[in-house]
């Protein structure tokens, strides 16, 4: 994970190190002796160092405390099982000191976003079977997410008018996008729910190098369609090549479910792209990439 100056949007309460450190005297003493320094954060929760091997998370607002709720409920489940690593809680704090929410100290996971250190493309077969292991049937209590369940038809007026705003601003829509959308939007569902991670783009997949190390920010994990998550084969992999790897790994033969997987990708670039122009240029410099590669 990145050591640099804390990001994001400003925070319903605030956060910061004073803070951190009198929760961890208080209710994780063990803790409190390690030093703590802020580091880069996500749109959701404040993040610090802990030491060398550990990390504290805290969220920035109620909706955002609730996402790492799921997280904390969840992480355990599926660690297990997966080829990766997943920021899974070791200590659940409480709210205290005029902080309202829990928040996690988790460890802390070694290498870079894929946003600053791109995944290679032979990486393709074990993003494919992270994918694979975590795409399994999810219990009945699993978080609900609606906006991940959804069905990619219900989004399709909203993305149709940032389409035609991307058209009139940029050069990047083009045919093979519309086309994309469309194919996707025809295809039939035939592909039961699964856990899935719900926001794999390149700030939320680690590597070292180019090869991926782990996977973070699991707030949006819900039981959904898993074209969800395989749409980030269009954000994360180089290439066609690497892309049709990592479907052949993945295993699946159904035509439907990569047409709606790549659709999910159009949404991604689309929405990233078109909120990014409104003035945050990573999210759409990642847009732009990701309606490139389509």
């Amino acid at each position: 994970m990145l050591t640099a100056a804390m990001e994001g949007p400003p925070g319903e309460v605030h956060a910061d190190v004073e803070l951190v450190e009198v929760l961890l005297a208080q209710q994780h003493p063990n803790l409190a002796t390690l030093p703590v320094r802020p580091c880069e954060g996500g749109f959701d929760n404040y993040m610090f160092r802990l030491g060398e091997s550990f990390a504290v998370r805290l969220p920035r607002s109620a909706t955002a405390a609730r996402l790492l709720a799921n997280e904390q409920r969840w992480l355990i489940t599926l660690s297990d099982r997966l080829p990766l690593q997943i920021p899974v809680p070791i200590r659940v704090g409480q709210p205290g000191f005029g902080f309202p929410w829990r928040w996690s100290v988790v460890p802390w996971l070694v290498g870079e976003t894929a946003e600053v250190s791109p995944v290679i493309a032979s990486e393709g077969p074990r993003l494919a079977a992270f994918l694979r292991a975590l795409h399994v049937p999810a219990p009945p209590d699993a978080p609900r997410n609606f906006d991940r369940a959804a069905p990619l038809a219900t989004r399709a007026a909203s993305i149709g008018e940032r389409m035609r705003h991307l058209e009139r601003v940029t050069d990047v829509m083009n045919d093979r996008i519309r086309n994309a959308w469309g194919e996707a939007l025809d295809a039939p569902n035939d592909t039961p729910p699964t856990w899935v991670h719900g926001d794999l783009h390149a700030r939320n997949v680690l590597t070292l190098d180019g090869t991926i190390t782990g996977v973070i920010d699991w707030g949006d994990m819900t039981s959904a369609d898993p074209a969800i998550d395989l749409a980030c084969l269009w954000m994360l992999l180089p290439d066609e090549t690497a892309r049709t790897e990592a479907q052949q790994a993945y295993g699946s033969e159904s035509s439907s479910l990569w047409r709606r997987a790549r659709g999910w990708a159009v949404l991604f670039g689309v929405m990233l792209l078109d909120t990014g122009l409104a003035g945050n240029v990573r999210n759409a410099t990642m847009g732009e990439q990701v309606l490139r590669r389509i």
